[in-house]
């Protein structure tokens, strides 16, 4: 499935993106505040490998983000998955080279694959799990209509569910 915006085209994941992803990984300031494999060379290869090639289900998954005017470019992905890789909850999440903070460019991603989570697989709620150190991120997923209603393992859970996406999508159309 891909996805198209005025500026982007988000494509599923793949091997092909493997390097420019494992690159974003290690640019400065990217994986700050994400808890995984990142300075460990082996695992964070086979970590990513494993996200690439995983089925999170039928309408799930990853997707690189490209910009229209540089369509082979590697902007960074999004992702609508089970929380973790294994849920139950689905998360939303993103993460951009420094390159392209600070354009917008992860809202309008991110705002793609919201619709895409409630309007064609209705799912009933989206999490995402941030670090409450990562005020960039918090800002994004408040942006974004998602609320923070407590901290779970250190980060701040914010959701959204379809009354709340609703809510928003008919006071955009509505306003005042």
């Amino acid at each position: 499935m891909i996805f198209e915006t005025e500026r982007l085209f988000l494509r599923p994941r793949t091997m092909d993106g493997f390097d420019a992803c494992l690159a974003m990984d290690r640019a400065p300031g990217v994986v700050d505040f994400v808890q995984c494999p990142w300075r460990d060379p082996v695992q964070h290869r086979a970590f990513i490998a494993a996200r690439i090639g995983q089925d999170y289900g039928s309408g799930l998954g990853y997707w690189s983000i490209f910009a229209k005017a540089q369509p082979d470019c590697f902007l960074g992905w999004v992702l609508l998955i089970p929380e973790d890789g294994t849920g139950p909850e689905i998360e939303v999440g993103w993460r951009l080279h420094p390159d392209y903070w600070e354009q917008g460019i992860a809202s309008e991603a991110a705002t793609v694959i919201i619709d895409h989570a409630f309007s064609r697989l209705e799912l009933p709620c989206i999490v995402a799990d941030i670090d409450e150190r990562n005020m960039a991120s918090r800002r994004l997923a408040e942006k974004l209509g998602m609320t923070a209603d407590r901290v779970v393992d250190g980060c701040l859970r914010h959701a959204m569910t379809l009354e709340d996406y609703q809510g928003l999508r008919f006071s955009a159309k509505n306003p005042d």
